[in-house]
């Protein structure tokens, strides 16, 4: 019987890893080291945890949202966010500044509401951001879509802005470089200071260790707060990561991280009764 244990979960394993692959933009499977962060074991406890969980399905208690957030306006002497981002992109132009340019189809700056009092900021666009010009469009990005709306009880159009630390995509998504970095950073933290959001979600290792600029232990950190230039910044699991490790754990940590972002937000929020 617990042959029979092993064998299922070693399947479940692999099948997770080519999804990740595959959501990645390999065709193949890489005979290179995959990053260490994609690359940590899945604890013995959470691979059994989708078997168990067949008998007693576990329920997702989903983020409250207490009433729709109030859309941001601009403040006073902040400037219009949509003409700076528009300035940032034009600034940006053909983008050569460094080799991920040479492979790139589009680049990928950003979307969503440039009023935002919620950032996202993921590591690098990967083949369907690609193909489509913009972030997180791909499997990843549905989970993400899924966490904020779901599970925030936001919208991802009025209620968010998400771009990543790179707007080329790296070749067979692999981590961006130290040069790489630094030739998009000075614009990754223009859109964050026209857009001026209260909180900041850094999703992943290398948009943590990007955002901090020291290296980011993100399954230590995950869930903690941190400042990025005067901005509440907080450290959750790249969505990709999730997908890979579908854990209980691994989606309950995400939602308490999530929390604590929505409260931050909430907390932030003017009290109606004031004057």
């Amino acid at each position: 019987m617990e042959k029979t244990t092993e064998w299922a979960t070693a399947l479940w394993e692999l099948k997770n890893y080519l999804l990740f692959l595959k959501d990645s933009g390999y065709s193949e499977i890489p005979a290179e080291n995959i990053p260490v962060e994609a690359a940590e074991p899945l604890p013995r406890k959470a691979a059994k945890e989708p078997f168990e969980a067949k008998k007693t399905k576990p329920v997702e208690t989903p983020v409250s949202a207490p009433g729709p957030m109030k859309e941001r306006v601009p403040e006073p002497g902040a400037g219009n966010a949509a003409k700076l981002l528009e300035e940032i992109r034009r600034e940006i132009g053909d983008c050569t500044r460094c080799k991920l340019s040479q492979g790139r189809t589009n680049i990928v700056f950003g979307s969503g509401n440039p009023n935002a009092r919620l950032v996202f900021v993921g590591e690098g666009p990967g083949a369907d951001e690609d193909a489509q010009g913009l972030p997180f469009v791909g499997r990843a990005g549905k989970k993400l879509t899924e966490i904020i709306e779901k599970g925030m009880g936001l919208s991802r159009e009025r209620d968010t802005y998400i771009c990543n630390i790179v707007k080329c995509r790296p070749p067979g998504n692999r981590d961006p470089e130290p040069d790489e970095i630094a030739a998009c950073k000075p614009f990754l933290i223009k859109q964050l200071q026209a857009i001026n959001p209260k909180v900041v979600v850094a999703l992943g290792k290398p948009a943590a260790s990007t955002l901090l600029e020291r290296p980011v232990p993100i399954t230590r950190e995950r869930g903690t707060w941190h400042e990025f230039k005067g901005t509440k910044l907080m450290l959750t699991f790249h969505p990709a990561y999730l997908l890979r490790f579908y854990t209980v754990e691994n989606r309950r940590n995400v939602l308490e991280d999530m929390k604590k972002a929505l409260s931050a937000l909430r907390d932030d929020e003017p009290d109606q009764g004031s004057h």
